[in-house]
């Protein structure tokens, strides 16, 4: 309707449509929304500042109720909810939200927790020293303003943030068709990083990441690797991965638990918590025993308590990846500039904000020049008073009116209306000598002042100066430590340079419970000892593989299904002597029926170096150790068995070393790994030994001239015997008698090649352990049933493994 006309005018909706909806794009993105480059913040934000600060809500005063302030911004310049308004005050008083809070709450104003803070009538808040700086100079014309929504006030058009609060607070929004989100940062890195900028204009972005490390959240947590952060920070737009800090800790009853003490940037606690207990409940989360929240006012700890056979690292890398104990914080560097949004990259930020602060600091000088030079002219009328006073009193008195003096003045001194308003309003006890030695002394300080005011807005180089003084001022105040810490992701570190190299022993239990413990462990004890107990089985549960090993060292593990899986030493989890260990399901992706038979530590993949393995039915084959080298999740073939037949045992080779067998009924072959061609992974074997019937293979090693053949038996006896007893063989032979098995002995168990310098370890089935020095062990010839080593005192106990150890000079 044309109202002037009274017609009807007509239009298209669809253009109506059009021009209606961008008009409430523009308004949302310039009037709500997006922060602008300046100040970094949105209109409700600046609103709520002016208005405490008009208010005189200073962090001298008491601090005032939340309900008056958001009633002076609603009626005076922001005609919003009043919710809206309260819920954005809230956010400048929370720590957790907000890196540098601008608003000092009292009261409930909520919790990590995602608790809602309470009603405003409750509330009280005022401003922190911080935020004294956002509005510092604002009254020395330094900024412009504009009319409020109803025209009957003025209100800031952007406050001087005397500090780079876009990027030290950071924002988020969404607008129409555009969103903002910008993490906060470091107080003392964006200062430095501005400083560079300052000192060398031609400064880039990456000079500035020397300084800047990347966002500093207020919850901490660890950012994952830098290349989003340097992707941010050269155009605009990066994705951050946030992980929380947890520990993994040992509790009193000898269990592992994963204690949480930061979580990344908002994230509700209380949700996480909520989730994790979900996860597990639905069995989604395997190993978690108990979840609880100890967190206080000394700070946050989730404890969760993991069960005892769980593997704390594997648990721990679940929670990251189904949980928000990891997060990704999409960065989108979008700000107003001249009320046009565009994305910035990190030094356009710096170099929008500092153009802000160059046009602050040169409207407050200008502002201070001009109040300078009004005094100096008012002190230069005082003066000339002062000189003629006689003649002043004499026109003032003989003037009947003071407007009729002031022109008198005026035409009698040459001075102008506001030198000889000066004048009439001086006080008599201006006329006194000391009275005019002020005035002259403040004279010489105008003019010291107004000079050097005017040599500041002469030279860009001064305001400089200037600015980059008063930021050192801001961040010695201000300036604290980097919260969140910047981690190397997965990709760029090697996490074996994390891990102590050491020499370590590991067990493997015949259910398969494995643990890693220190080398140190077992004190070295006297032939014939008891031994100390030296792991907790579950019930007919025995220890089968003992071995030693290096924590950097690549553990391949055979199955008497005849594959290979294999894990790093140190991804083992520690256990404690008496402890049981991890069920070794939890690291290897076993089938049901699958049992560990043998395991051997690689250090390095040499291409020269063969992998010969043995079953029990007496096959023996050797395969170059490279196509072992890339072993999937699920494993690989070693080796191709029987169905009656097991792998039992596999040596690393050069190609030149000879072999002896050993057998369960005492019989030996010694042979050379030549007479055994290379196969590959999926082949069979030839036979490395006849067996009799009832016999079997328990042990293969590799010949070293001069040291000993070590066999155990069951009962605990053993001896040395000299491998020169053994004469060479050829493969597939009965062999010789190696010992003389009887009922009181029991079957051998094990056979190790030795020298006296040995250490060796036994383990029963029932856990006992004994260490032993090799020269404390008994030479005997081949056909001897040898002494004990160990003492078996329950009948249905028996040696289950022997290890042995070279101490290295």
């Amino acid at each position: 309707m044309d109202k002037d006309n009274n017609n009807i005018v007509e239009i298209k909706i669809e253009e109506e449509m059009k021009k209606s909806y961008l008009d409430y794009a523009m308004s949302v993105i310039v009037s709500r929304a997006l922060p602008d480059v300046r100040d970094g913040l949105k209109p409700v934000h600046r609103r709520i500042l002016y208005a405490m600060n008009e208010l005189g809500m200073t962090p001298d005063k008491p601090y005032r109720k939340s309900a008056r302030i958001v009633g002076d911004v609603l009626g005076k310049y922001h005609p919003h909810g009043d919710s809206s308004v309260y819920f954005a005050m809230v956010r400048l008083a929370q720590n957790f939200n907000t890196r540098y809070p601008l608003v000092d709450g009292h009261g409930n104003f909520g919790s990590v927790d995602g608790d809602s803070p309470a009603a405003m009538r409750y509330t009280e808040a005022r401003m922190t020293k911080l935020a004294l700086e956002m509005l510092r100079d604002i009254n020395k014309n330094t900024i412009d303003y504009r009319p409020n929504f109803d025209e009957t006030l003025k209100e800031p058009v952007v406050l001087p943030s005397r500090f780079p609060n876009l990027l030290i607070n950071g924002s988020s929004g969404i607008a129409v068709g555009m969103a903002t989100n910008i993490p906060p940062h470091n107080l003392k890195e964006i200062i430095d990083g501005i400083i560079m900028i300052i000192d060398e204009p031609e400064t880039d972005i990456e000079d500035l990441m020397k300084v800047i490390k990347g966002p500093d959240f207020p919850t901490g947590a660890m950012i994952m690797g830098r290349d989003g952060i340097k992707s941010a920070f050269k155009t605009g737009r990066g994705k951050v991965t946030i992980r929380a800090v947890a520990e993994i800790e040992e509790s009193s009853r000898g269990r592992n638990k994963i204690v949480v003490t930061e979580i990344p940037y908002q994230v509700n606690k209380a949700k996480l918590i909520e989730k994790i207990a979900e996860l597990v409940r639905d069995k989604k989360l395997e190993g978690i025993s108990d979840l609880r929240d100890e967190s206080d006012r000394e700070g946050m700890r989730i404890v969760i308590e993991l069960k005892r056979d769980a593997n704390p690292n594997i648990v721990l890398n679940n929670l990251y990846k189904q949980t928000q104990l990891q997060t990704t914080f999409g960065i989108i560097m979008l700000a107003l500039v001249d009320d046009e949004p565009r994305i910035l990259n990190l030094k356009q930020a710096i170099t929008y904000y500092l153009d802000h602060q160059k046009e602050i600091i040169t409207r407050r000088t200008q502002f201070d020049l001009n109040k300078a030079e009004e005094r100096a002219h008012i002190v230069e009328g005082l003066k000339i008073a002062l000189d003629n006073i006689d003649e002043v009193i004499s026109i003032i008195r003989s003037s009947k009116e003071e407007s009729v003096a002031r022109e008198r003045l005026m035409s009698s001194f040459d001075l102008s209306e506001k030198q000889a308003q000066a004048i009439l309003d001086m006080r008599l006890r201006r006329l006194t000598g000391l009275e005019r030695e002020k005035l002259e002394e403040e004279y010489e300080a105008l003019i010291k002042e107004i000079n050097r005011l005017k040599e500041i807005l002469s030279s860009e180089r001064l305001i400089y100066e200037i600015i980059k003084d008063e930021l050192l001022e801001i961040k010695e105040k201000f300036g604290d430590r980097r919260k969140t810490k910047i981690m190397p992701s997965a990709d760029d570190i090697d996490i074996e340079d994390m891990i102590e190299e050491e020499d370590v022993i590991i067990t493997l239990t015949h259910y398969g419970y494995i643990k890693r413990m220190p080398e140190d462990t077992y004190k070295i004890q006297r032939r014939g000892g008891k031994g100390i107990t030296g792991i907790t089985t579950k019930d007919e549960d025995f220890v089968e593989n003992l071995f030693i090993t290096s924590t950097h060292d690549t553990i391949l593990f055979f199955t008497n299904k005849g594959r290979v899986y294999s894990l790093k030493a140190y991804e083992i989890p520690e256990g404690k002597r008496q402890a049981r260990g991890t069920a070794i399901v939890n690291l290897l992706n076993l089938t049901g029926d699958e049992t560990i038979s043998a395991v051997i530590p690689i250090e390095k993949y040499d291409p020269k170096s063969n992998l010969v393995f043995i079953t029990k039915k007496g096959l023996i084959k050797k395969t170059k150790l490279s196509n072992f080298k890339n072993i999937r999740k699920n494993g690989i073939i070693a080796i191709s068995l029987k169905e009656d037949d097991e792998l039992i045992a596999v040596k690393k080779t050069n190609g030149n070393r000879e072999i002896i067998v050993v057998t369960s009924m005492g019989m030996a072959i010694r042979f050379n790994e030549k007479d055994v061609r290379e196969m590959g992974r999926n082949a069979m074997g030839v036979i490395a030994i006849k067996l009799r019937e009832d016999d079997e293979v328990v042990a293969m090693d590799l010949i070293e001239e001069g040291k000993d053949l070590l066999v155990v038996s069951e009962y605990g006896f053993g001896k040395r015997t000299p491998l020169d007893e053994y004469r060479i063989q050829n493969r597939g032979g009965i062999g010789l008698i190696t010992y003389n098995v009887k009922d009181k002995t029991g079957k051998l168990v094990s056979a190790k090649v030795i020298d006296e310098n040995d250490e060796i370890i036994m383990i029963s089935m029932s856990g006992i352990i004994i260490r032993l020095i090799s020269k404390g062990i008994s030479i005997m010839g081949r056909n001897t049933q040898g002494v004990t080593l160990m003492k078996i005192n329950n009948e249905n106990d028996k040696v289950m493994a022997v290890a042995k150890y070279v101490e290295e000079e």
